[in-house]
């Protein structure tokens, strides 16, 4: 799933639920429930296998998706916090809803390979559900809807 359905589940867990105890472990699960979710993801690790680095087309995907997770996560939590804490709180959620994926960052991005980065990136490939573009897209607008449905409501 691409990071800013996950960001605005993350911030929508925090927001709604200010206790760090539970939100915080929710956004975590979060991130490995969404990925069996019916989605569509740019192909990284194919690309990666294939050509032995990421395409540009790729690469522009996964920059002005987190460049639009980083944004929405901030946005939240200046406009949702109930205090300082609580706003801190939404970030760390924000951020454990997409570290799964940022830990493979050195993998695909830096050419950082070990055995367990590649266990890694072989786990997480193994829980996603690809599904076409037109499909997989709609359920992470469907998903971003409803956490953005959730905050506001």
């Amino acid at each position: 799933m691409l990071e800013t359905p996950h960001t605005l589940v993350g911030a929508a867990l925090a927001t709604k639920i200010p206790n760090p105890f539970i939100s915080l472990p929710l956004a975590l699960a979060s991130h490995f429930i969404l990925d069996k979710l019916p989605h569509w993801n740019p192909h990284l690790y194919t690309e990666k296998k294939e050509n032995g680095k990421i395409s540009k087309k790729s690469f522009a995907i996964v920059v002005l998706d987190s460049s639009v997770a980083l944004v929405s996560g901030i946005l939240i939590a200046l406009t949702q916090s109930k205090s300082i804490m609580h706003f801190f709180i939404i970030i760390a959620a924000c951020f454990l809803s997409v570290l799964p994926d940022i830990v493979e960052s050195p993998y695909f991005f830096l050419n950082k390979k070990s055995v367990l980065m590649e266990k890694w990136v072989i786990f997480q490939k193994s829980i996603q559900n690809n599904s076409n573009f037109l499909w997989g897209i709609t359920t992470q607008i469907i998903t971003a809807g409803a956490a953005i449905w959730w905050i506001l409501g």
